[in-house]
């Protein structure tokens, strides 16, 4: 899409930056009317430059930008809030985010109920988010979902609570093979090769409930596979990151 824009105070994260030229950088980032915007922020890289705290990972933000073509020019940038200090796992998983994202989304294309969720996983995973009272953030629950949640959106949702085949209600304690275009199909031989997974996790899925042992293991899997078919096989570097990674 190629559209002359000036567009001020829109909503924003940064999902990626890179170096460009010799001071300026070239920023994704994701907003709720525009979608995933390339931008140049020209001079960010300069000592003293207004912008370096600004255009930080996780950090709510409002950008105006203007220009034509896949790079716009970036013309003002704030916080729009306080920013998320993600230490460990749950940087990791926030990075993971960002990746999948950046590599999912086209340029332009407007995803408002997406980014509430990206907002809402943003919050688990930032501990200072949380009440005092609250217990620690299940982190292989909220990627799981937002994972799920990503797919809807993007028109390439999982089917989860009936079996693509027979129409009948997913049973919790069957077994089904996985087939990531069509859907779950009752597995009736003990020997059975391929992706299986268990009705009570595909359940667990579809309601968004929290996932035992054997879920959170099978729903990592089932994710990875469905994720796979649209990132292709260039791998995911956030997940070198952590060798026992939930991502």
């Amino acid at each position: 899409m190629n559209r002359s824009s000036r567009i001020s105070c829109q909503r924003a994260y940064l999902l990626h930056s890179r170096p460009y030229r010799n001071t300026s950088l070239i920023i994704d980032v994701f907003t709720p009317d525009h979608g995933r915007i390339g931008l140049v922020a020209r001079g960010a890289r300069v000592a003293r430059s207004r912008w370096a705290a600004v255009l930080q990972p996780f950090q709510p933000l409002l950008l105006s930008w203007q220009g034509r073509g896949e790079l716009k020019t970036l013309t003002a940038a704030e916080c729009d809030g306080a920013p998320r200090w993600l230490q460990g796992n749950a940087l990791i998983s926030g990075l993971y985010s960002n990746e999948i994202l950046l590599r999912l989304l086209q340029r332009e294309d407007p995803h408002p109920g997406l980014l509430r969720y990206y907002e809402n996983l943003l919050t688990e995973l930032d501990p200072d988010s949380q009440q005092s009272q609250a217990p620690a953030p299940d982190i292989e629950y909220s990627l799981r979902r937002f994972e799920k949640q990503l797919l809807q959106e993007l028109g390439y949702g999982l089917l989860l609570d009936r079996d693509a085949r027979s129409d009948s209600p997913v049973e919790a304690e069957s077994r089904y093979f996985y087939y990531v275009d069509e859907g779950p199909v009752l597995c009736l031989s003990a020997t059975a090769s391929g992706f299986i997974v268990k009705g009570s996790t595909l359940l667990a899925l579809a309601g968004d409930r929290p996932l035992d042992s054997e879920a959170r293991r099978e729903s990592k899997q089932l994710m990875r596979l469905a994720l796979r078919r649209h990132l292709g096989d260039r791998p995911v570097h956030s997940r070198r990151l952590y060798r026992s990674s939930t991502i």
